[in-house]
């Protein structure tokens, strides 16, 4: 079975986390915030705090917007449900904008139209292409809203915006912060973590203490002096520290950032040529200001043929997936409210014909060649 994504783990990486292994600390040691510096520096930012997931990411990012009872995410729902889920588990809620029918990016026409209540508006960068921060940012700036991008696809991409200049996702020039996963299937991987970057030292602060229990040791914050033992509780917060073992191996992953980005785009590249002319297959659109990072590469299929073909290819070894069902088409959400297609059309039409095929730095033209070939024999068998 060709999979659709895989890590690639070098004997540098091996080496690395054994010597963190061997280091005196194993977690909250300096491990932690080598990672944090190095990954700031990647992508152009201030500060980086990691998390032990991506989900983890998002949920400290909107505890440090002020997301909670009475206040609402505006977002995609063609993501993965932790976008979310991680408002919901603020006590706040979530509202869902349409995409756009060419890229499944988030509309900025479709956000404009949201309702009352929004406090943070959440781009979801699909497959590795970036939203349109430029206007969403707009739009956020005259409603007041804060911007924090789900970037969980998109490390390594960067946009243009219309004044010519270019920007690098995580750079944080459009958004307050920006969310990023380091999942295996991820452009560099920590086995399991997230992180967020952001330019603002305060959030960077609130969302250091979120991830360790709410607790604080800084003077400035404490109601009194006991000791040099004493720290206080000051808010609700969570276990979500990323070990020092984690950030050896996301360091030296970081190492080849570029060089896993490159190998990306080239087999993105291939598969464009392989799939020119196959009837029935129309890659999903890229918007002209992005420059993606390809985590993923998704093409559309004809609605009624859709399962066939995914059967059809999965039983010739081909391990293609769906990214994604759209969020508001679980029984949680709709239980919240949220009907599903009329709502959000475009989002309908997209899951609709979605697969996505295998796409990872180790894959080779063969492999390309041989999922073109099962995709268009697929679609021979499938119904009209």
């Amino acid at each position: 079975m060709l999979p659709y994504g895989r890590q690639e783990i070098s004997d540098a990486d091996v080496a690395a986390v054994s010597r963190a292994l061997r280091a005196p600390f194993l977690t909250q040691g300096p491990g932690v915030a080598e990672f944090e510096d190095r990954l700031a520096a990647s992508v152009g930012a201030r500060f980086a705090v990691a998390f032990n997931s991506g989900t983890a990411a998002l949920h400290g990012a909107y505890a440090a917007a002020g997301i909670g009872p009475g206040k609402r995410v505006l977002t995609s729902p063609i993501t993965f449900v932790a976008t979310a889920n991680a408002a919901v588990y603020l006590g706040g809620d979530v509202a869902f904008a349409d995409v756009s029918p060419d890229t499944a990016l988030l509309d900025p026409a479709a956000a404009a139209r949201a309702g009352g209540g929004i406090a943070v508006i959440a781009p979801v960068h699909l497959t590795g292409e970036v939203a349109d921060l430029e206007r969403l940012s707009r739009l956020a700036a005259e409603r007041g809203w804060i911007v924090v991008e789900d970037a969980a696809h998109a490390l390594g991409a960067t946009y243009r915006t219309r004044d010519g200049a270019t920007h690098q996702v995580g750079a944080c020039r459009h958004s307050a912060m920006c969310c990023l996963s380091f999942h295996p299937v991820k452009h560099i991987t920590t086995g399991e973590g997230g992180a967020v970057t952001t330019n603002d030292a305060s959030l960077a602060h609130a969302m250091r203490r979120f991830r360790s229990h709410g607790i604080t040791r800084d003077p400035a914050e404490l109601s009194r002096d006991e000791g040099p033992w004493y720290y206080e509780q000051v808010e609700l917060g969570f276990n979500y520290r990323l070990t020092d073992i984690q950030c050896a191996l996301g360091t030296s992953q970081l190492a080849r950032l570029d060089d896993f980005v490159a190998r990306r785009r080239a087999v993105a590249a291939r598969y464009d040529d392989a799939l020119r002319g196959i009837e029935g297959v129309t890659p999903l659109a890229r918007p002209e200001w992005s420059t993606g990072s390809f985590h993923l590469y998704v093409v559309q299929v004809p609605g009624g043929a859709r399962r066939a073909v995914f059967e059809s290819m999965r039983e010739r070894g081909i391990g293609v997936n769906v990214h994604y069902i759209p969020v508001h088409r679980q029984p949680y959400y709709q239980a919240r409210g949220w009907s599903g297609p009329a709502e959000l059309p475009n989002a309908e039409r997209y899951y609709a014909g979605a697969i996505t095929l295998p796409l990872f730095p180790a894959m080779t033209p063969a492999d390309v060649t041989r999922v073109a070939a099962a995709l268009a024999e697929s679609l021979e068998g499938a119904p009209a």
